[in-house]
């Protein structure tokens, strides 16, 4: 084995150091190349307040990149949806690994459904997507913004124990809401799926662009390393490449943001690549569902679709829609 060592930044919170983890590890057995993990402090950490406040999506971005474009670490590892669409002079995502579970969960009280929750129930999130397309479905839900770590957004559901981000049953939960709506994948990551009480279909509530996916960003010129460089490329889902490409396309020609409520999910379907897309109000009174294809499936094919897709969104009115 190499003597060399690549080093792998990661925010703090479990799910993050989690999710780096699997990456490392995955990186490890490809390329036989030691590693060590650089823990980065990110605004959107220690900042308080809603996230639709806090300068939105990068929040959690920011402070991970300039330590790789200084070189405390040869790599970072974010949650694909907390990317800007905008990618920064020197660096590249060199891979974006097979995408998780794209669904947003309910973890509800008593295992109720969506549906089955009582007329004025609480609801639990932090996102304007969640919010309106919750609104959109049950306009009587009370919807209460929320912000923390997975296991303290768990504590806040009536009758569940506080749970720590390792899993651990901590002390008793605030218990003031009847539901909340986290990522499927998060959780599944954390091994706190069994807290979830159903997977929204995406005609329910389409996720996130980038839901479920990772992105390892590396500098321009690579992670500095041959054998580690080569398991990157490895790594890479070309599938899930594709369908990220056509969704923050989609965002950035809307020019919005995680403070926007917009929802868009590709997937390739065969020879074809599908990109459904959604604009609500942000009270979810009305909302603007449309969808499109390629069989161009290539970078510059999933772009193509998402900027056409988007250019369509607007002409129908979706910017005024959704408050963009």
């Amino acid at each position: 084995m190499s003597q060399y060592e690549f080093s792998i930044g990661t925010r703090g919170s479990a799910l993050a150091t989690t999710q780096t983890g699997h990456v490392a590890v995955q990186l490890h057995e490809i390329s036989q190349v030691a590693y060590n993990t650089v823990l980065v402090k990110t605004e959107g950490d220690v900042t308080t307040g809603p996230l639709s406040q806090l300068g939105g999506t990068g929040v959690f971005a920011a402070a991970l990149r300039q330590a790789l474009l200084d070189g405390s670490c040869d790599m970072a590892v974010h949650s694909l949806k907390d990317l800007p669409t905008t990618q920064p002079d020197g660096l590249l995502i060199a891979a974006t690994p097979q995408r998780a579970d794209v669904r947003d969960a309910l973890c509800a009280r008593d295992g109720l459904f969506l549906a089955e929750l009582p007329e004025g129930a609480t609801v639990g999130t932090g996102s304007p997507r969640r919010k309106a397309q919750l609104l959109a479905f049950r306009p009587d839900l009370r919807i209460v913004d929320i912000r923390g770590n997975v296991g303290t957004r768990l504590g806040r559901v009536k009758g569940s124990p506080a749970q720590k981000d390792d899993g651990g049953v901590g002390r008793t939960a605030q218990g003031d809401l009847d539901a909340v709506i986290l990522a499927a994948a998060g959780l599944e990551r954390l091994g706190l799926d069994s807290h979830i009480t159903e997977y929204l279909d995406p005609e329910i509530m389409l996720p996130a662009p980038g839901q479920g996916s990772l992105a390892v960003e590396v500098r321009a010129a690579g992670s500095g390393h041959p054998s580690v460089d080569t398991a990157l490329e490895t790594m890479d889902d070309v599938d899930t490449r594709l369908a990220v490409t056509a969704e923050r396309a989609l965002l950035a020609r809307l020019e919005a943001g995680c403070a926007a409520p917009i929802g868009a999910l590709a997937t390739v379907q065969g020879d074809t690549l599908v990109l459904d897309s959604v604009a609500c109000s942000p009270d979810g009174s009305d909302t603007m569902r449309r969808s499109a294809t390629t069989q161009q499936l290539t970078i510059d094919g999933a772009q193509a679709l998402g900027i056409t897709l988007a250019e369509q969104l607007l002409r129908e009115g979706a910017a005024d829609l959704a408050g963009l």
